[in-house]
């Protein structure tokens, strides 16, 4: 397996990320399986606050492995504090992963329900001076994971990233998508689980302190459509849909998981 070529498919898939990037088998990996009967309810646990700038975004695009939207964060625009974190994390980029159906495509599992898709919103500390140092402290990213569920009210919140869906898609396409805040794809309840882990693509850090939000948001079939419809090939290659772009729950290793909620 070529060091730059991971992916989703059986030569290239999660199991055998390992080979080239060992830490996936490290002891923080995510996502992994929440089992209500093993959280502890944390009192102490803060409520978290986003305070997001409509002016920091700034393009949309497709890198074959999911749709991604990149964030200005030269500076403290847009800021996520508050909750299990000290001080303020940095909006970096917001990407999506998602199944071939309904019924699996989210990566982290809640009490063995696997959703459509799953969101994450990427936040870095600055305290670390850039995003490449901030991946190798244990305090250096934030990420707020936020579940979709199909139901039958379109969201009209998700309509801006989908209707840029046609200008992204094929591989290496990027436009450009300005002024969107990314408040609007929380959902109305702000109870969320945490836990220490990584990211769910290689090289698979283990720098993040996880925000799971425990009230999915809604998506039509339609939308969701939309999103299997990007291809995971450049332009001049044969269509080949990007769909089933998780990574299965990871062993907890002793971890501990905390809500907010009872």
């Amino acid at each position: 397996m070529a060091q730059s070529v991971w992916g989703y498919d059986s030569d290239n898939g999660p199991e055998r990320w390992h080979e080239n990037y060992p830490l996936a088998k490290g002891d923080k990996q995510s996502p992994i399986e929440i089992n209500s009967k093993d959280v502890r309810h944390d009192s102490s646990l803060a409520s978290w606050h986003a305070s997001y700038d409509p002016g920091a975004a700034k393009t949309i695009l497709n890198n074959g492995r999911t749709c991604r939207v990149v964030f200005d964060d030269t500076f403290d625009r847009s800021v996520l504090r508050g909750g299990p974190l000290s001080g303020a994390y940095r909006l970096r980029q917001l990407h999506l992963h998602w199944g071939s159906c309904d019924q699996h495509g989210s990566e982290h599992v809640i009490d063995g329900v696997k959703y459509a898709a799953e969101l994450h919103m990427v936040h870095w500390n600055p305290k670390h001076g850039n995003f490449a140092g901030a991946l190798k402290q244990p305090d250096g990213v934030a990420v707020v994971g936020v579940f979709l569920k199909v139901g039958k009210t379109p969201k009209p919140e998700m309509k801006r990233i989908l209707e840029e869906i046609e200008n992204i898609k094929t591989k290496g396409k990027e436009a450009p998508f300005l002024h969107f805040d990314p408040s609007i794809l929380f959902p109305k309840s702000r109870d969320y689980w945490t836990y220490h882990g990584s990211f769910t693509t290689p090289p698979c850090e283990e720098c993040i302190t996880w925000i799971l939000l425990r009230e999915p948001i809604e998506v039509s079939s339609d939308q969701m459509a939309k999103l299997r419809s990007l291809s995971k090939n450049a332009e001049n290659e044969p269509v080949i849909p990007l769909v089933d772009n998780w990574r299965p729950p990871q062993p907890l290793k002793g971890r501990i998981v905390r809500a907010s909620f009872k």
